[in-house]
Formats: C-alpha cells, sequence, structure tokens
C-alpha cells in the first residue's frame, strides 16, 4: 500500500510535537505545510504531546509562534489526560505533584486537589519536571513507600531539543521505582485513556485516525494497540535499526524520513 493510499481517507491527523513537526524552537517548514494544506482539505489536525512540562496553553502560543497556525480545540497533552483522570476516577482524593509550577497551576485551576508538601497526599503523580529537586523526590518516594497510589503522567524517557536529549518522565518515574520498587500507573501514550479522550473531543471513528511521531514506544504505540494508523518519521529520536529491533506491536504501520513525504503523496 502506497503512502497515499494509507492516508487519503483519513478525517483525523494525530501528531507528536518534539521530534515530528519541530525541534525545541526549530519548527520544521515541511511540517508547518503539511498541517496547513490538512486543514484546508477539510481534515482535521490534532497535536498531541507527552510533554507535560507546559500546559495546552503554553503549546498554543509555541505552535503560533512556530507559524503553525492552531486552534485552542487542536492541543492536547498527557497532562490534560491524566488531570481529567484524577477528577473523573480519584475526586476529592489529594494529589503530591512532581511537575513544574505550570502544570500544578493548571492542575489547581480544573480542580485537582493538591498538596505542596505531600501532607495528606493519598496519590503520587510524577511528571517531566525541568524544577526537580531531590526532595521533591525523597517526598515522593517517602508517600510511595507509605502506601499511596503511585501515577506518573507518561513514560517517556528522553525528551528530544536542538541540542540533543534530556532526561524526561520517564527517567524521573525509573528513579521513584528504583528507590521504591513501585512501578506507576503511566498516562499519555501509548495508554487506552488517550485514545479514548481523542474520541471523545474529536468524534472521530478509529478507522478515520492516523497518527504521526517519532517514538516507537509512545507514538507508534499508541496507534497499533488503539487499532489506529501509525506513522513514524525519522526526524527525532528512533532510527530505522530501532525499528529492525523493535518488537512487533511497537513497530509503525508505515516509515517516512519526513512530514515532506507525506505532503508529497496527498497533495503533489
Amino acid at each position: 500500500m502506497t503512502v497515499r493510499e494509507l492516508l487519503y481517507d483519513k478525517k483525523l491527523f494525530i501528531f507528536d510535537m518534539d521530534g515530528t513537526i519541530y525541534l525545541g524552537e526549530q519548527p520544521f517548514s515541511f511540517a508547518v505545510s503539511f498541517i496547513n494544506k490538512l486543514r484546508l482539505s477539510g481534515r482535521r489536525v490534532l497535536f498531541f504531546t507527552n510533554n507535560a512540562s507546559h500546559t495546552s496553553p503554553y503549546y498554543f502560543k509555541k505552535l503560533e509562534r512556530l507559524g503553525f497556525s492552531p486552534r485552542k480545540d487542536e492541543i492536547l497533552t498527557s497532562g490534560d489526560v491524566t488531570a481529567e483522570f484524577l477528577l473523573r476516577h480519584r475526586a476529592g482524593k489529594t494529589v503530591y505533584l512532581v511537575g513544574t509550577d505550570e502544570l500544578y497551576d493548571d492542575w489547581a485551576a480544573k480542580g485537582v486537589k493538591l498538596s505542596r508538601n505531600g501532607e495528606g497526599a493519598e496519590i503520587v503523580v510524577t511528571s517531566f519536571d525541568t524544577s526537580l529537586t531531590y526532595e521533591k523526590l525523597s517526598v515522593a518516594c517517602k508517600l510511595v513507600r507509605g502506601g499511596a497510589e503511585y501515577l506518573s503522567t507518561h513514560p517517556d524517557f528522553n525528551c528530544p531539543t536542538e541540542d540533543g536529549f534530556i532526561p524526561d518522565s520517564g527517567a524521573i518515574a525509573a528513579f521513584v521505582t528504583a528507590s521504591t520498587g513501585v512501578v506507576p500507573r503511566y498516562f499519555g501514550k501509548p495508554y487506552p485513556e488517550t485514545v479514548d479522550m481523542i474520541k471523545e473531543v474529536t468524534g472521530a471513528k478509529t478507522h478515520e485516525i492516523c497518527i504521526f511521531g517519532d517514538r516507537l514506544y509512545t507514538d507508534i504505540a499508541t496507534g497499533r494497540r488503539a487499532g489506529i494508523t501509525s506513522v513514524l518519521v525519522l526526524t527525532g529520536e528512533t532510527k530505522i535499526s530501532d525499528v529492525e529491533a523493535a518488537k512487533e506491536d511497537n513497530r509503525p504501520d508505515l516509515i517516512i524520513p519526513s512530514l515532506a513525504d507525506a505532503d508529497e503523496a496527498l497533495f503533489a
């Protein structure tokens, strides 16, 4: 099956951000072009990132600044999915969040009950925390050892930037797991809560959706587990050798060098 045949009838195009449409503050011009053409053709676009160090309003401004002309209903993060889970399924429970102040304030505004110092916390959530301290980790580990439920916004070990990779949420969770022996329940990609929320928000059906990303164990695994078409781009973390070594359920339906190839296939 050609790239065009695989993608032509899709109605919702989900895009990872870091490594797929930009690196840090460097947008891929071909990604801007492709996404604009998708909108003009009547197809829907959704930006989804596992990076919960920032919130949807931050990503709206960033995507706007980088030339992607986003709409406010086109953006979701793993932080949004995790907060929604807490509000729906852990209502009233106190949460200790290892995350940025930006994420903390966003969750507080949404109504998640938070403890700044961990006192009274029944749930620990770790995320991609660029303000991480040893004290935060120590409090989190103490609470988890004491029986607090342990959640993580997303499993990514590294975050790609224009200067290389930096430790991400999965690496922080690995620290807590190494100390406590407890593995968290993860959200974000590739977990089912993410796809369920996307379907609920967009109204799209499984066969109408495709996802583009640069990571096998998050972006591509999301597609494989949910039965949606997955497309790997080679502009971020993954190399061809990684695909060859991957398990079958982490292999994409399609591999392309970049979104420029998808643009050419659909709109040349």
